[in-house]
């Protein structure tokens, strides 16, 4: 299988270094600065789950048509964050040729429809992750704890597809933990749910879990934000199991949990962030199955502030 990275970022540098470190034909697509990083240090590693340091091939935009031309690709694998999605898919494009499967591991289900249009239903996969982690000053990508796990499939359900039972190959042998799911569906909205509850939780109160649920009403809180997003899976024909529901508020009610969402350390870091992708998207689909969501719509209005106050 041979493979195409976007980005050699927190997300897609682990995975696509778990797979070139076992030898699956992995290349990155990577701007000047970080081609120069790549060339002079390889890709770093750090993690509990072991540390390594490699060369890796990469390619910059410039000659990635070529490249593709002369040696197509089998599976472009997209982790950009939700706000560059435009500009991901025109990077991207030069490589996605008739028998390209594209992959996406972003937070949410937004992004299905523009890449849907832009590139056919059928190229591309469902896809999610489970990790915490991000590059560097040094260029080195941080693995900050031991989840790491990528779940894909069909997204008609259905076992047996082979594009799909090669990947799982691909990550067996570079021992990713996977989940090759025949209901992919579920999957992303069992995450959807949690990680909008989660984001809008922390971000709404600028703490984690832990200091959220040591307040008078924070355990009330972070529920009554979590069933409003099961609200709208239900809405959506996506149930959320008894089980998943069960870990999800227990994860989000934790008493002394340090857990906060990526998208509140972004804000922190005065960065830009996925509120539109995410929770608005979540809010907007409440709205549309004439839902009352007043807590997503002051998470969402917070964050919009949030983003308008923020130097260009």
């Amino acid at each position: 299988m041979r493979i195409l990275i976007l980005g050699a970022g927190g997300t897609g540098g682990y995975f696509g270094g778990r797979l070139a470190q076992a030898g699956i034909d992995v290349t990155f697509l990577v701007r000047p600065a970080r081609a120069a990083q790549l060339e002079r240090d390889g890709l770093v590693i750090r993690s509990p789950l072991g540390d390594a340091a490699f060369p890796v091939a990469h390619v910059g935009a410039d000659a990635l048509p070529a490249l593709a031309a002369a040696r197509p690709f089998d599976l472009v694998v997209l982790s950009c964050k939700a706000y560059d999605l435009d500009g991901s898919i025109a990077a991207i494009a030069p490589a996605v040729t008739a028998g390209t499967t594209l992959l996406p591991i972003l937070n949410g289900l937004r992004h299905y429809a523009a890449l849907d249009a832009r590139f056919g239903r059928d190229a591309v996969l469902g896809g999610l992750c489970f990790i915490s982690a991000t590059k560097a000053d040094d260029g080195a990508i941080v693995h900050l704890d031991t989840p790491a796990r990528l779940t894909f499939g069909e997204r008609d359900g259905g076992t047996g597809s082979a594009r799909v039972a090669a990947l799982a190959a691909a990550c067996t042998a570079a021992g990713i933990d996977h989940v090759a799911s025949p209901g992919i569906a579920r999957e992303q909205w069992i995450k959807y749910t949690y990680l909008t509850a989660l984001a809008a939780g922390t971000c709404l109160m600028r703490a984690d879990v832990g200091r959220i649920a040591a307040t008078t009403h924070g355990r009330a809180f972070m529920q009554a934000l979590y069933h409003e997003g099961l609200a709208v899976a239900a809405a959506a024909g996506q149930a959320i199991p008894d089980k998943a529901r069960d870990i999800a508020l227990a994860s989000l009610t934790q008493a002394g949990s340090p857990i906060k969402a990526s998208m509140l350390r972004d804000l922190e870091a005065g960065q830009r962030v996925e509120a539109a992708h995410i929770i608005g998207d979540m809010l907007e689909r409440a709205q549309a199955a004439g839902q009352q969501a007043p807590l997503l719509q002051a998470a969402s209005c917070h964050l919009q502030a949030y983003e308008a106050q923020r130097p260009a």
